[in-house]
């Protein structure tokens, strides 16, 4: 994976389409996920991991497990790690609440 941000391919994206939220389930998101970490110069984020895709392509990711981000640091991203905090809460809310009432294997809708 090269990080050459001063060849052809060096750009900055500009937030101006909407953002997807979604679990990163693929190994496609895999290697997004381990691309915005090192492009980030983060650990690598494990586990439970939501995308924020603006278009296709990803621009910020985050371990549900221990709330770390990882963003496109050549983007406008702040909006999409805000989004991702409101997610994860809600996320963190409904497992709360299946354990609670005894639905712990069942997924709600999102």
């Amino acid at each position: 994976m090269s990080l050459d941000l001063n060849g052809q391919g060096a750009h900055t994206v500009l937030m101006t389409s909407s953002l997807t939220l979604r679990p990163a389930t693929t190994p496609a998101d895999a290697g997004a996920v381990a691309y915005l970490s090192e492009l980030d110069e983060t650990e690598r984020l494990e586990g439970s991991v939501l995308l924020a895709f603006s278009g296709e392509r990803a621009v910020a990711a985050m371990s549900l497990a221990d709330g770390r981000t990882a963003a496109d640091p050549f983007a406008r991203t702040a909006d999409a790690v805000d989004l991702l905090q409101v997610r994860a809460r809600q996320e963190r809310r409904s497992v709360a609440a299946r354990r609670r009432f005894g639905l712990g294997g069942l997924r709600l809708a999102a």
